[in-house]
């Protein structure tokens, strides 16, 4: 049997199977409506075809079924939180077609990466420079930093291989558990994030602006940043101790790029301004989507991109189309009762235990549950929105238990070679061996747990959310 056809029979299974069969408390309509939610998140794990397909054609089949109106189909093009995701792809764009992104990675190593160790931490500082403005960590560590990466061992003498351990190893962990880490430090540092704040605002009636995102964040974040790289540098410890060839790279990648063009400087105003926007945004009383928007409108009015740029940018496009109808359906299902439905069927074993006791085993199970994700955004979409109506039912403040969750959205890559889009990026650059990976992911995950869990409620404390 083809390949194709085997995994459309793993999607169609279940889809047909809650169709039909009885769920205690689901009328017909909120059974059908679940049965095409759950068979396209199956389709996101399985990819039998693209995601925009899967999306496509579930908002199809919820309107030919009848299962929701028309109308209501399409609702999810009308979000704020998908421009904001379409938006910040288009600033993703900017900084590769102005090779901005490559230039301030180059300046930090040159001025940082006087060590293997402090080369390590440089490119988790330019990582972290660009995740607010580079929404996806396929785009930005995959994209962006993961050949950034393989250009410096290079440089070393570090080749896949033999002289794997030299640099190399040593530097592509590091790249990718600081790209993750970056993620979820910022509401557009993930794909995911915003649908994860659509969710919260739905199901815990909190909202998660960016502003508040980021300050949530910025403690076990940079505590993160601060001791990952050190952890690994002891369980995969370079033989290359200095980096002299790494800054005189360096030296010549800037030299090439030559003095900021009018773009770059351009493009670095605007980003700017549009940060501060956000920043500001209780007091001005705009839409994060709307300040991006205007800092979109202005890289095209003054051809930092030009509009064939716009068009040819198909993460963005894409994004557009897969992320709408997800957005829609879920929910829906929250409107409908579904989500309430499940989550009291699914954790009814955690009623009676107190928050305290609740709301760990949940961030815990969420977070490796990710063994069995190839994507952080099929991972939120299919087990957010329950999840955090469970640890509602705990009693758990809202603010900690949609922000928890939120945060361990992204921190759970660590855990496998195929949990993200920049994982395979870097695992397949042939640096590291899959059981290195695995361990190394395992233990970080101990570290990102410890310093978010244990350290972030503390910090979520002082912030007045419990």
């Amino acid at each position: 049997m083809p390949r194709t056809l085997q995994r459309a029979l793993i999607v169609i299974t279940p889809g047909l199977a809650i169709w039909f069969l009885p769920i205690a408390g689901l009328a017909p309509p909120q059974r059908h409506l679940l049965a095409v939610f759950v068979a396209t998140i199956v389709a996101l794990v399985a990819h039998p075809v693209p995601m925009g397909v899967s999306a496509i054609t579930a908002m199809t089949l919820l309107a030919v079924t009848r299962t929701l109106p028309s109308a209501r189909v399409l609702s999810g093009f009308a979000n704020l939180t998908v421009w904001l995701v379409f938006s910040a792809f288009l600033f993703a764009r900017a900084i590769t077609v102005t090779q901005l992104g490559r230039r301030i990675a180059f300046l930090i190593i040159r001025r940082f990466g006087r060590s293997s160790l402090s080369l390590g931490y440089s490119l988790a500082v330019a990582d972290l420079v660009l995740a607010p403005f580079v929404p996806s960590d396929t785009a930005r560590g995959g994209g962006i930093m993961a050949p950034i990466v393989r250009s410096v061992a290079e440089a070393e003498g570090s080749l896949p291989g033999p002289t794997a351990a030299k640099l190399g190893s040593f530097l592509m962990l590091v790249g990718f558990h600081s790209t993750y880490t970056a993620s979820a430090m910022f509401l557009t540092g993930m794909a995911a994030n915003p649908l994860i704040a659509e969710f919260a605002q739905k199901i815990a009636h909190v909202e998660l602006s960016w502003l508040r995102w980021a300050s949530g964040a910025i403690v076990p974040g940079l505590l993160s940043i601060a001791l990952v790289p050190l952890l690994i540098y002891k369980l995969v410890p370079p033989s290359e101790t200095e980096a002299a060839t790494a800054r005189a790279g360096a030296d010549r990648v800037l030299a090439d790029l030559g003095p900021m063009t009018r773009r770059e400087w351009m493009l670095l105003a605007v980003m700017v301004s549009v940060m501060a926007g956000w920043i500001t945004s209780p007091w001005h009383g705009l839409h994060n989507t709307i300040v991006a928007l205007a800092g979109v409108s202005t890289l095209l009015l003054t051809r930092v991109i030009t509009w064939d740029d716009l068009l040819h940018e198909g993460r963005a496009w894409d994004a557009l189309i897969w992320f709408a109808p997800l957005l829609m359906m879920a929910d829906a299902l929250t409107e409908t009762g579904v989500i309430g439905v499940l989550s009291q069927l699914l954790f009814a074993r955690l009623t009676g235990l107190s928050w305290g006791m609740g709301l760990p085993i949940l961030l815990l199970s969420y977070l490796y549950l990710h063994y069995g994700f190839a994507s952080m955004t099929a991972h939120v979409t299919a087990l957010y929105p329950g999840f955090v109506a469970a640890a509602l039912l705990t009693g758990a403040p809202p603010f900690v238990a949609a922000m928890g969750l939120g945060y361990f959205s992204s921190i759970d890559a660590s855990l496998t070679h195929y949990g993200t889009g920049s994982a395979p990026v870097y695992f397949g650059a042939g640096y590291v061996t899959q059981g290195t990976w695995w361990r190394v992911g395992f233990l970080v995950s101990l570290v990102q747990v410890a310093l978010w869990l244990g350290v972030g409620m503390v910090w979520w404390k002082v912030l007045g959310w419990w």
